[in-house]
Order: structure tokens, then C-alpha cells, then sequence
């Protein structure tokens, strides 16, 4: 089978099915990973139903890329513009698909830089691979940062627990507070948002999202440098317009992102990050 037109919230998307059953849906807007279902009919992302689709705004859940700039990291809107414009199918085949986006007068007004960004999503059995691919198409450098913003779906977040960051350098973003990781499993009962440094973590085997009904192998590229963790909590989702009170029990952040320090790209150069996530 290969990639259909379909429409999501009354949005134009894009489906892939394997034959086993696993299912991808990607919005065109943001190229935005909406749902990815593994055979056996489980939601393994977290889309709030709350989520705004006005072809405008972020879209709260899946997967939003966000780039050329990470959060307020800089002088572009939250998350940089990527997330929030339309982009195109460039290709499709029984297993994966492709999006692109080019600079055009919308993305200049903002980031005055020509481009080629590209995602490539191939799904498999029982796993999801998302590559994001930024290209210098100007004659000028530019610098930029990046992270796929993976909202995975979890069945209560107060039963997870998230392995493989023991001893990696770790920023609170909550209380502000740098130190290295060093319980063996991260475990969630409030707000919970930082930054890890993975390229010096001591090991270099996959995190492991641990819930009583499933477990999740996540791997990123080394290219991308952070592993972003974030949920809510209580408090925050429940000030969240496009998320509901309690929406923070059924989703955890894990992100692979190039943050701390961003890429400088030369004319005609490219960057490549991707993550992986497969149930066991």
C-alpha cells in the first residue's frame, strides 16, 4: 500500500498503512505526525482533544517539528515557524513518505534564509522512524536548532517510568538547577521539564519507556545532542487552552533535539537528525 489523501479535523493529512495493520496519519500542516498505531489497533501518540486545527496555530500533541529555533530560544515565535505552515508531500512508497518545505515570502518575513527542510517518515512493524533533514539553499550561513517534540502516549503517567538517562547531564528547567542525572529510572508525580545532554550520557543503549502494558525502545541520532522530558503536570495542563485538565495522565514528552548548541550551516550543507521509536 502506499501513501492516500485523507483529512483529519477537516484538515488535509496524508495515511500510510502496512499490510500488518500500523498506521501513520501526518498532517500537511507542520508536517505534523498526528497518530501512529501499531497493529494490534494501540495509540502509541498522545493528540490532545482539545487541540486547535485552524491551519494557523501549533497543534497540541503528535509530533510537532520544531525549528529553526527551539522554544523562545531566540528571536522567532515559540518553536520557531516550521510547525505552523503548510507543507508538501515530495514522495510516498509502501513503507514511508516524505515532506517537504522551501523558503518562500511567508518564512522570509521571519527568517530571512533560503531552505529545503524535509521530513521522512518510514514506518515498519511495530516501529516509527522520523527523519528530519535541513538544507542550506541560500548563499549566506545561518544557524538553527531543531527537535522533534514527540508526545507519546502513556496509559497513566503516574505508573511510567523512563530509563537510559542515569548520568547524563541534566537542566531543571522547573526549578532551574543543573546537575547529572542520577537516579536509574525517571519516574512523574508533578511538573517535569529538562534538558539532557545524551552525547556524554555513559551509555549509549536506547531509553526505555517502561509501562505496565508495553514497553517503548526510543533512539535518536547523535546528531541530536538533547533528550527533552516534559509533562505538564496537574497544575500547568490545567492552564492550557488546547489541553484538557487532566490531559497530562495520558502523555510524557520525550524529544530528540539539537538545542544547547545549534548547528551553523554553510551554503549548499545539510543537518540530519531522526528518532526512532519501537515497541517491544
Amino acid at each position: 500500500m502506499s501513501a492516500n489523501a485523507s483529512t483529519f479535523r477537516d484538515r488535509p493529512a496524508i495515511s500510510l498503512v502496512l499490510p500488518a495493520g500500523d498506521r501513520v496519519l501526518v498532517a500537511m500542516h507542520g508536517a505534523h505526525v498526528l497518530s501512529w498505531c501499531t497493529a494490534d489497533g494501540t495509540e502509541r501518540l498522545y493528540l490532545s482533544p482539545a487541540a486547535v486545527f485552524d491551519g494557523r496555530s501549533a497543534i497540541r500533541g503528535g509530533v510537532p517539528i520544531c525549528c529553526p529555533q527551539f522554544n523562545t530560544r531566540g528571536a522567532l515565535p515559540k518553536h520557531g515557524f516550521m510547525r505552523n505552515v503548510p507543507w508538501v508531500l515530495e514522495e510516498s512508497n509502501a513503507e514511508s513518505m516524505a515532506f517537504g518545505l522551501r523558503a518562500n515570502d511567508a518564512t522570509r518575513a521571519l527568517w530571512p534564509f533560503d531552505f529545503h527542510a524535509r521530513l521522512h517518515v518510514a514506518l515498519a512493524p511495530g516501529q516509527l522512524r522520523m527523519t528530519l533533514t535541513l538544507t542550506n539553499a541560500g548563499e549566506a550561513a545561518f544557524d538553527f536548532s531543531a527537535a522533534l517534540h514527540s508526545y507519546l502516549r502513556v496509559d497513566e503517567i503516574a505508573a511510567v517510568r523512563l530509563e537510559g538517562l542515569q548520568g547524563a547531564r541534566r537542566w531543571d528547567a522547573v526549578r532551574d538547577v543543573r546537575s547529572v542525572e542520577a537516579v536509574e529510572a525517571l519516574r512523574f508525580d508533578a511538573e517535569f521539564d529538562s534538558v539532557y545532554s545524551v552525547s556524554e550520557r555513559p551509555s549509549s543503549a536506547p531509553l526505555r519507556l517502561v509501562q505496565p502494558a508495553s514497553v517503548m525502545e526510543i533512539v535518536q541520532s547523535a546528531s541530536c545532542t538533547e533528550t527533552v522530558v516534559w509533562n505538564p503536570g496537574a497544575a500547568l495542563s490545567a492552564q492550557l487552552a488546547d489541553m484538557p485538565d487532566d490531559g497530562y495522565r495520558q502523555m510524557l514528552c520525550v524529544e530528540a533535539a539539537r538545542i544547547d548548541a545549534p548547528v551553523t550551516l554553510p551554503p549548499g550543507a545539510s543537518w540530519t537528525g531522526w528518532q526512532q521509536l519501537t515497541v517491544l
